[in-house]
């Protein structure tokens, strides 16, 4: 099994406003998914939900900080799960369940270190 990190992009204006009772839905939704990859045979080792892009500090090559994320867009990201598949294509099997609200998931393998992926 290699792993992978599936990172979740969203508007984050999206959770702005939202109710506490979407909350909630949104809540559910993952914990579905997070018992579906056990279900597709994969395992689940780590992730969280990120706190809001206004609360991100940039450092950048030379070492300047900012206030903010780098990238400025529409949609941010705002979580992400690690998780053990077979291969790509399982991974990606996993990550089409995972909740987006509006948004969309990137999955990328996670490099093993004793290895140069480039």
């Amino acid at each position: 099994m290699s792993q992978y990190a599936i990172l979740i992009f969203e508007d984050p204006a999206f959770y702005e406003t939202m109710p506490l009772e979407g909350w909630a839905a949104v809540v559910d939704a993952h914990n579905t998914f997070t018992k579906q990859v056990s279900e597709l045979g994969g395992s689940l080792t780590g992730g969280g939900a990120l706190a809001p892009v206004t609360t991100a500090t940039t450092i950048t090559g030379g070492g300047t900080v900012t206030d903010g994320p780098f990238v400025q867009s529409k949609e941010a990201l705002l979580g992400y799960y690690v998780v053990e598949a077979r291969d790509l294509d399982h991974a990606v099997e996993i990550g089409k369940l995972c909740p987006a609200s509006g948004g969309g998931v990137e999955v990328r393998p996670i490099v093993d270190p004793s290895t140069n992926p480039f």
